[in-house]
C-alpha cells in the first residue's frame, strides 16, 4: 500500500489521468445501461415497423428532409411532449424514436414512456447505425 502511495505521489498527472478515465468509463457504462432495453437495432426496428409501429425522428427539419427512414414522422424533440396529444392512439402501440446518434432519441424515448406510452424503444446507434447497415433513407420532406 506504501508503494502504490509513493507512486502516486510521484505521478500526479498518471494519477489524475488514470482517475478521469474510471469516471469516464463509469459514466458511459451507465448511460447504456439507462438506454438499457429500450434500445432496438435497425434490424429490430425495421421488424417493427412490418408490424405496425410508428418511427418519430426527432433531428431538426432540414436533417429531417436530407434523409430519413421510410414512414418516420418528424417531431422536433423539443417539440415531443406538445405533440404527445396528437400521438395518443399510439400509447399502447410500439413507438421507436430516433436521430443522428441515439443520444437526443434516448432521452425522447424516456419523455414519451413518462408521457404514457408503454412500449418506446430508442434506434441504438441512430441513423448512423441505419446507413452503417446500408438500409434506405427518404429524401424530402413529406
Amino acid at each position: 500500500m506504501q508503494e502504490l502511495t509513493q507512486h502516486l505521489l510521484l505521478h500526479p498527472y498518471l494519477a489524475a489521468l488514470a482517475a478521469v478515465l474510471l469516471v469516464a468509463v463509469i459514466v458511459t457504462e451507465l448511460r447504456n445501461r439507462g438506454q438499457g432495453s429500450g434500445g432496438v437495432s435497425p434490424t429490430q426496428t425495421i421488424q417493427l415497423m412490418n408490424k405496425g409501429a410508428l418511427v418519430i425522428d426527432v433531428r431538426a427539419n432540414d436533417a429531417y428532409a436530407a434523409g430519413h427512414i421510410g414512414d418516420a414522422r418528424n417531431i422536433v424533440a423539443a417539440e415531443l411532449a406538445a405533440q404527445a396529444e396528437a400521438l395518443k392512439r399510439y400509447r399502447e402501440k410500439p413507438v421507436v424514436v430516433c436521430c443522428d446518434t441515439g443520444v437526443i432519441s434516448g432521452g425522447a424515448a424516456r419523455r414519451l414512456a413518462t408521457l404514457g406510452f408503454t412500449q418506446v424503444a430508442n434506434l441504438r446507434g441512430g441513423l448512423n447505425a441505419w446507413r452503417q447497415e446500408n438500409l434506405p433513407l427518404i429524401k424530402g420532406a413529406r
